[in-house]
């Protein structure tokens, strides 16, 4: 494998009570350049690392503390795949197990299930059968998923999820594959909680590609790590290493690609890459595969229904004023008491030419935004201040403010009607009906009903007939989409799927169901000007 010379320099998260050993690191590194790669072209060959590889063992090992153990005892590295991160994995398994200087070492290699955690195992095994002098000192268990390194009697035991119940453990090195994987916290907990507080330098190795759940014990590592790196958050035992592409970075450019994958030209070939590249340009599906895997970018959901690109290209600059007095339609989700709750106003066109715009309004409790805010990962405090989401006083949604602030919106817009779901919502629906007048239109949450307009939305917005003023809240929503499909091929959003809330998104499909059902005209409708649009 053709290497370049790396010009270390120590991390810069080293604490000031640490100092570079370059001893301990040239051992490590050393130690990990006597096994052998064990797969493809590279089977047979020396592991030689890499200059990002070997930047990570060099700081993980040779970063020591006055009293002469290692600073980090957990390790982030995030990267997109094909990069060599499961023969880095084994390769520091190895090292814990049988060159640590550990007695009675126990490692663990940790995964969602028992086939992802085999495959560093596997990777571990078949290095230690090429290596006559490891081959010699170890004694591999393939049934069980153990190797025993003899001289100081320790262990290497692959575990999964369904493990997490066990106690008891005693670690000196844990090696995490795949944390986005995990179904929980729960294994995770277990193995990092206070069960490596006999030893006196356990290390946590989390590697992994960027996941999709921003609810995940990987997101908060993930999120951790970032703070590290930005400086917003110092923990000098924590090593954080992320390799991936900005949000604002071109998906489709080859200098991103060769930023985010170190390896680029080495263990990844970039006409795979590209070829990939293009199969996601016109596939909202694979794009998402793609940036998530190749580029290392947190994707929303696990299958985009709707690029959130062809959405940002039906921005529009409008306000409020161009609107008023133009008949509208609305669509009301209401939320539990301490839930986001949707608003949203949709324009019909008045001419061929025009579009139908689209004005959303969104409420949380006042006291829960600086929770909601940490917990989620969701940025609702500063949606607030830019005037993005409305609060109401307390810790509840209060209903009757969002009764008052939709009556006045009726003053300024000529709302025809008010589609709503009945689910929590039929006392406010009632009294919007009884006491200001308004049309309120029931719109079930079925297949039956959501499948037209939300098949018709998608249209509109892959022909830029949508109009928006990029409101954020609303963007995130339709970022966060995911539908369901039957066996007809009807379709509508999935609210338990969906990764985050899509309640504005979910507002704005009943709301368009009646603009398009009724037009700029009560009697005027596209469904029955030529029928339904299936998509």
């Amino acid at each position: 494998m053709a290497t370049r010379k790396l010009k270390y320099k120590p991390t810069k998260f080293m604490a000031r009570t640490s100092h570079y050993d370059k001893a301990k690191a040239d051992f490590a590194v050393e130690f990990i350049q006597c096994l052998t790669h064990t797969k493809g072209i590279w089977s047979g060959k020396p592991f030689e690392l890499m200059p990002w590889q070997e930047q990570v063992i060099r700081d993980l090992f040779g970063t020591i503390k006055a009293n002469g153990y290692r600073q980090f005892n957990t390790a982030y590295i995030e990267i997109p795949k094909k990069n060599g991160k499961s023969e880095l994995a084994a390769a520091v398994a190895l090292l814990l197990l049988c060159g640590d200087g550990e007695e009675r070492a126990e490692v663990y290699g940790c995964a969602a299930d028992r086939q992802q955690a085999s495959i560093v195992f596997n990777v571990a095994a078949d290095m230690i059968r090429m290596c006559p002098a490891l081959a010699k000192r170890c004694k591999i268990l393939s049934a069980t998923k153990r190797i025993v390194y003899k001289p100081t009697n320790s262990i290497y035991q692959v575990l999964s999820a369904e493990a997490f119940t066990k106690h008891g453990f005693n670690i000196s090195g844990v090696v995490f594959d795949e944390l986005h994987a995990q179904p929980d916290r729960r294994l995770f907990d277990v193995m990092t909680k206070g069960s490596g507080d006999a030893r006196t330098q356990p290390l946590y190795f989390l590697i992994t590609t960027a996941g999709s759940d921003t609810n995940s014990i990987c997101y908060e590592q993930h999120q951790k790590a970032l703070d590290i790196i930005e400086g917003r958050k110092h923990d000098a035992t924590f090593y954080p290493c992320i390799f991936g592409a900005a949000q604002e970075d071109d998906w489709t450019s080859p200098a991103v690609w060769r930023k985010v994958n170190p390896s680029l030209g080495v263990t990844i070939d970039i006409e795979k890459v590209k070829s990939a590249c293009e199969s996601a340009k016109n596939n909202p599906a694979e794009e998402n595969s793609f940036r998530q895997l190749r580029l290392n970018q947190w994707v929303k959901q696990e299958t985009r229904w709707l690029s959130v690109r062809r959405w940002d290209e039906c921005k529009v600059d409008f306000t409020e004023k161009d609107l008023e007095g133009r008949i509208c339609y609305g669509g009301l989700d209401l939320s539990s008491t301490t839930d986001l709750t949707a608003f949203v106003l949709i324009f019909p066109p008045e001419t061929d030419d025009d579009k139908f715009f689209v004005l959303p309004y969104f409420w949380l409790p006042e006291e829960t935004i600086e929770l909601r805010s940490k917990r989620d990962h969701v940025p609702y405090d500063i949606w607030e201040r830019g005037g993005f989401l409305n609060v109401t006083e307390g810790n509840v949604v209060h209903y009757g403010a969002i009764e008052e602030f939709i009556a006045e919106l009726g003053e300024r817009f000529n709302i025809r009607e008010i589609a709503f779901d009945k689910w929590n919502a039929t006392q406010l629906s009632q009294r919007l009906e009884d006491e200001y007048g308004f049309t309120m239109v029931q719109f079930g949450q079925g297949f039956s009903s959501m499948s037209a307009p939300t098949k018709e939305f998608e249209k509109l917005v892959l022909e830029k007939k949508i109009a928006h003023n990029g409101h954020a809240v609303l963007r995130w929503n339709i970022d966060n989409i995911i539908v369901r499909r039957d066996s007809d091929d009807y379709i509508k959003i999935d609210k338990a799927k969906s990764t985050e809330k899509v309640d504005g998104a979910v507002a704005l499909v009943m709301a368009l169901d009646r603009a398009i059902r009724c037009g700029a005209s009560p009697t005027e409708s596209v469904y029955d000007s030529r029928g339904l649009i299936f998509i």
